[in-house]
């Protein structure tokens, strides 16, 4: 029963994060492009911030706290685009550590079924005074079932929390190239 509730939990947490990620995943190109071409515009920045409002995901956030620091030096800019991007980096990570937990524990609770089940054979053979192999099966059976369950229980969270840091990789790889990006569509803007 431990191990299934490690199932339940750690499927639980795997699928929130999957869909927080698909959520969190945006076309950057697209709002790169909408940011420049407002900025071309009469409204300027205030009509790129909108752009950055309408749309949603941590490109969108980062691009909009960079735009709203568009007016002080470019340094400035940058370390608070860098300084938010670590806020929702951890806001992308929320809960893999669990996840990671679960991977860890399902095995270990299947090792110690493993070990009940053997004491509880050995209990068996003592209380009859013989060794019936009809006597332990049913300890033996029971230790390397938990066994199997726990080993099941890991590989499966583990294929899960793998495409889960892949995603959140490429998630805050985009988010970079997007604040450099901005940096530049905003040092273009300060020039004109």
């Amino acid at each position: 029963t431990c191990v299934l509730i490690c199932l339940i939990l750690g499927l639980a947490l795997c699928i929130e994060r999957i869909i927080y990620l698909h959520l969190a995943s945006s076309n950057s190109k697209a709002l790169l492009t909408k940011i420049e071409d407002a900025l071309l515009s009469s409204g300027g920045v205030e009509a790129a911030k909108e752009e950055c409002r309408n749309t949603t995901g941590p490109t969108a956030s980062i691009c909009l706290q960079g735009l709203e620091r568009s007016d002080e030096d470019l340094d400035l800019i940058e370390k608070s685009i860098m300084s938010y991007g670590s806020v929702q980096m951890g806001l992308l990570e929320k809960g893999t550590s669990w996840i990671s937990l679960f991977i860890a524990i399902a095995p270990m609770l299947g090792f110690m079924g493993t070990v009940i089940g053997m004491i509880s054979a050995f209990d068996a053979i003592e209380v009859a005074g013989d060794i019936s192999p009809s006597l332990v099966a049913g300890g033996i059976k029971q230790a390397l079932l938990t066994t199997v369950f726990g080993l099941i229980v890991a590989i499966i969270l583990q294929i899960f929390y793998n495409y889960i840091v892949a995603k959140i990789d490429d998630i805050v790889n985009d988010m970079e190239d997007s604040s450099i990006s901005l940096v530049d569509l905003i040092a273009n803007y300060k020039k004109k």
